[in-house]
């Protein structure tokens, strides 16, 4: 028998370097890397012993570092009384604590929290509510969705569509229906040399023009990161920016949504929508700290008044089976007490100030370093062969997966990748556990200013620096 199209006949032999999936990565994006066997705090370790800071909390997710005994002892307890239960056809406690307690730190208008497995589904379950409510409230013709680009919102197919990396609409075209995409309020490498305010007022411009040309009366939702993730490194739009949106959005009857998957507790409030009160988005996504790495978890908030209005016509009648999974929620209700009775909201405003300012400075002595940027402790620096024109590296150096190469000899998990093709840039993640400490903040950032020396004398040698 021939082998189908494209296959080879005999089975690939190569060795799964951490399992059978790494095989199907890209093979660049799995060279070197370490094969972490536990973690304590804020490091990780390898088989061979060796301490790494995570200096991105993963993929800006483990909130509490590693080990935490409480969240462990939760999802434990939980799991010996009720291991499961669906939400169809029962209902359990920790649903119930979970759901209190987010709605409580939330605040007003942030009454109701539909669960799911993580960020991607909370997103699409954002988007298919707004749908769903408009639909059965007789707005039948509102079905577009405006977002960014560059700009990240999932893995699923309908995420895709919103995100902001064209790459996906040359590959899945033809299968998704892509949102209508305008250029993000990036406050950095900003069009034409304006300045950030003058491009984020751009951004608001070119809102208020889609939805015009569109047809008001056929654009859902505008979603956007209140704070850049790895698409955009931290990106912080600048000046009234969200109060702008929030005008715009009122004035065409469009929701406004927050992914805030990444920056939910970081940025030193419970949501980043906070930081901003002016523009109160109509519906908030969050996920990668709800569970803090311990469970997989998502959330999408919403207003008593349209839920419960929904509920009232049509209901809401979408889930998944492991949304509201009683031992991933119990462990997310041990995760909410934590980040309040240490105050690490009070942490991560503290610590983000002492990391901003050690950044910085590492930053005036490096070559390398074009911008730092971010909230709390999500932040990110940007790499650039030029400070003054903030030209990039050439692409075959793959500046980001160098950095991360270079930062394992110095004991550092880091945590980039190259977006759209670097077209916007070129940056790595500094987001690292909530718990930590002014001593530990200080011996990150030394390591990753060694790091940095390294790659700028491999750039020199290389004829890639002056």
């Amino acid at each position: 028998m021939s082998a189908r199209p494209g296959t080879d006949p005999t089975p690939d032999a190569r060795p799964a370097l951490g399992g059978h999936q790494d095989l199907f990565y890209a093979n660049g994006n799995t060279q070197r890397l370490p094969h972490i066997v536990r973690g304590e705090g804020i490091y990780l370790f390898d088989s061979a012993g060796t301490p790494y800071i995570d200096v991105a909390s993963g993929a800006v997710v483990n909130n509490l570092g590693q080990g935490n005994e409480r969240v462990l002892a939760a999802m434990a307890e939980q799991g010996r009384k009720l291991t499961f239960s669906y939400v169809r056809v029962s209902r359990h406690e920790p649903n119930r604590m979970v759901a209190d307690r987010v709605a409580s730190l939330a605040g007003p208008g942030y009454e109701r929290v539909h669960l799911s497995s993580g960020g991607s589904e909370a997103n699409e379950m954002a988007l298919k509510f707004l749908r769903q409510y408009a639909y059965a409230t007789g707005q039948r013709e509102r079905t577009r969705v405006i977002s960014c680009v560059p700009s990240y919102h999932g893995a699923t197919l309908l995420t895709m569509a919103i995100t902001g990396e064209p790459e996906y609409e040359t590959v899945y075209d033809g299968m998704i229906t892509f949102s209508e995409k305008i250029p993000a309020p990036l406050a950095y490498r900003t069009p034409d040399g304006i300045s950030a305010e003058e491009n984020a007022r751009r951004t608001v411009d070119a809102l208020e023009e889609t939805i015009l040309r569109l047809g008001p009366e056929k654009v859902l939702a505008f979603v956007i990161e209140p704070v850049g993730g790895v698409s955009t490194g931290a990106n912080v739009p600048a000046g009234r920016f969200f109060a702008d949106v929030r005008e715009v959005c009122d004035r065409y009857g469009v929701y406004l949504v927050f992914d805030e998957v990444m920056t939910a507790c970081r940025t030193g409030t419970f949501l980043a929508a906070h930081q901003w009160p002016e523009a109160r988005p109509d519906i908030v996504v969050l996920a990668k700290g709800l569970g803090a790495g311990y469970t997989p978890l998502g959330a999408m908030l919403a207003p008593a008044r349209m839920v419960d209005e929904l509920a009232g016509l049509t209901g809401f009648n979408l889930s998944h089976t492991y949304n509201a999974n009683p031992i991933a929620c119990a462990g997310a209700v041990a995760v909410l007490d934590e980040l309040v009775e240490r105050d690490l909201l009070g942490n991560a405003r503290r610590m983000g100030d002492h990391l901003r300012n050690r950044l910085e400075e590492l930053g005036k002595n490096s070559p390398l370093v074009g911008d730092v940027r971010g909230l709390g402790l999500l932040q990110a620096v940007e790499i650039v062969a030029d400070k003054e024109t903030k030209a990039t590296l050439p692409r075959e150096v793959r500046a980001p997966d160098r950095i991360r190469e270079l930062g394992l000899r110095h004991g550092l998990m880091l945590y980039a990748r190259q977006q759209n093709g670097g077209r916007y840039g070129e940056w790595f993640m500094v987001a690292p556990p909530l718990v930590i400490t002014e001593e530990e903040v200080d011996t990150m950032v030394d390591r990753i200013g060694r790091t940095l020396d390294d790659f700028t004398d491999e750039l020199t040698r290389d004829g890639l620096l002056g």
